[in-house]
């Protein structure tokens, strides 16, 4: 049996993915979502490496910041990125599976601190991301 919560998060990360063209046209997948929760997975695809031939930074930055949003909306209250910082610390390939894990770490009022860890399929930590959020009006999903 589901909690509320739960079914309330589901909901919203159901109704935010449909309108989310831009994290589905790299081809992300929302995974898992509960409150505070999300985790998120992208294939890196030959059209995502940089002159390096491993996976541009920006493409990493945005499946962090995807599951950043999806898990400080969880709530169903509309909520932005106020502010983020984000560390490379191993190259993706071409062929890989990105998976993102975000995790609040705090909710005080309108304000979220919030920590996504994107790793590889084989278990490698890619880059950690720090992303702080900010509640604005309105829901996710129409009750």
């Amino acid at each position: 049996m589901h909690s509320n919560a739960q079914a309330l998060a589901e909901l919203a990360g159901k109704t935010m993915f449909e309108r989310d063209q831009a994290s589905q046209a790299l081809g992300m997948t929302l995974d898992e979502i509960r409150p505070g929760y999300a985790r998120m997975s992208m294939p890196v695809r030959a059209d995502m490496l940089n002159g390096h031939a491993t996976c541009h930074g920006g493409y990493i930055f945005m499946l962090a910041d995807s599951a950043f949003a999806f898990a400080c909306n969880s709530h169903n209250f509309n909520t932005v990125g106020a502010g983020c910082t984000i560390d490379y610390l191993s190259p993706g390939r071409e062929g890989d599976v990105l998976v993102a894990e975000a995790v609040e770490q705090a909710l005080q009022g309108k304000t979220g601190v919030y920590d996504i860890k994107v790793s590889s399929q084989d278990g490698r930590t890619i880059a950690l991301f720090r992303g702080k959020s900010h509640r604005v009006s309105g829901m996710v999903a129409e009750l």
